[in-house]
């Protein structure tokens, strides 16, 4: 599997494809056509070097992804209103986004992190130990986030959104497999991937863990305040986990995965045809997948020339050294029956002499 560097989400009736600076948001209309519509969003790592430090980059893209997020989230909904001087569309569109990106992070905060930490808090009395309250703190704020899961869920709207989600993953699973981009060949692929926001989110909530275990400081209010001033570096540490487990494979990198994979489950389902297409659309719109997939099977006869080869010289080499053994004990042999010849002579014929 080759790392294709592109990403995306889920929207309401469609999928948001990024790759690099450019991104498409491909939905599916009432009449049944696709809409594919197009953007840029230069990140503000690619200005600032400070913002593209490890870590730091983290926390930046985290917010850059929770604000396109909600930006594109309601794309095929939302009808676009003829353009007024200076722009004032774009300004009030992002003056909104701004709020309501404001509101769901306070709401976000206050649900999975205020919220179980005055749970462990309130046990104060019977759990004495600040690490075991902590641990009971993250405990608490996996369950609130799966029961959250479970719960949307049961939504109609949202049951769809979990369908596109999984469309996309096999879009891109599709492509970094090396096969073309097909309905059919899409279908085959799996639901989960390593780079997906959902292990994103398991992995903050269980690096929080780790942090708060460990913050062991008189005043509650002080306690609740740095879990708030946190987020942000525990967001760039999982960014960063997150970003090497999607470019890296091997036991214990699949062994740390498995966590955030089986939380997929709960946020993807199988798509139907019509919603891969969809998927596709969005992928087509910023991604060369011809001109990747020819780059992927020249590799791969690269590499299967080089195992060829190697192994010719393995056998080659092995030939050599079974010759060389029968050579060696050929040459035993005769030397063997030299020393036998010599000693006959040596005891024998004297006898012989002897008696004549």
């Amino acid at each position: 599997m080759k790392n294709s560097g592109i990403g995306g989400q889920a929207v309401i009736e469609g999928v948001m494809m990024k790759n690099g600076n450019q991104y498409a948001v491909s939905v599916r209309k009432p009449n049944h056509n696709i809409e594919v519509t197009k953007g840029k969003q230069e990140s503000i790592t690619s200005r600032y070097k400070i913002a593209a430090v490890p870590v730091i980059r983290g926390a930046v893209k985290f917010a850059e992804t929770l604000i396109m997020g909600m930006r594109t989230l309601n794309a095929s909904v939302v009808e676009e209103e003829p353009e007024k001087p200076g722009g004032q569309n774009e300004k009030k569109e992002n003056i909104l986004m701004g709020i309501i990106t404001i509101v769901a992070v306070i709401l976000a905060v206050g649900i999975f992190v205020v919220a179980p930490f005055l749970i462990s808090e309130s046990l104060r009395r019977t759990i004495r130990l600040a690490p075991v309250r902590g641990l009971l703190e993250g405990v608490i704020r996996v369950a609130l986030f799966i029961l959250y899961v479970k719960l949307i869920s049961l939504m109609e709207d949202i049951k769809r959104v979990f369908m596109y989600h999984g469309a996309e993953h096999k879009a891109i699973n599709c492509v970094e497999n090396g096969l073309e981009l097909t309905v059919g060949n899409v279908k085959k692929q799996n639901l989960v991937h390593r780079r997906c926001g959902t292990s994103f989110m398991l992995f903050v909530m269980l690096i929080s863990i780790l942090f708060f275990m460990f913050i062991v400081i008189g005043n509650i209010w002080l306690r609740m305040l740095l879990r708030i001033l946190l987020i942000p570096v525990i967001a760039g540490l999982s960014y960063e986990f997150i970003r090497f487990a999607g470019s890296h494979d091997g036991k214990v990198i699949r062994m740390i995965s498995k966590p955030g994979l089986w939380l997929q489950s709960l946020t993807t389902a199988e798509p139907t045809e019509d919603m891969i297409e969809v998927a596709i659309a969005s992928v087509e719109a910023v991604f060369d997948w011809r001109a990747f997939i020819a780059d992927f099977k020249e590799e791969e006869n690269i590499v299967m020339s080089d195992t060829t080869l190697a192994a010719a010289k393995e056998k080659e080499s092995e030939g050599e050294i079974q010759d060389a053994e029968v050579i060696s004990l050929d040459t035993s042999d005769e030397e063997e029956d030299e020393i036998l010849n010599a000693l006959d002579r040596y005891f024998i014929a004297p006898g012989k002499e002897e008696k004549s």
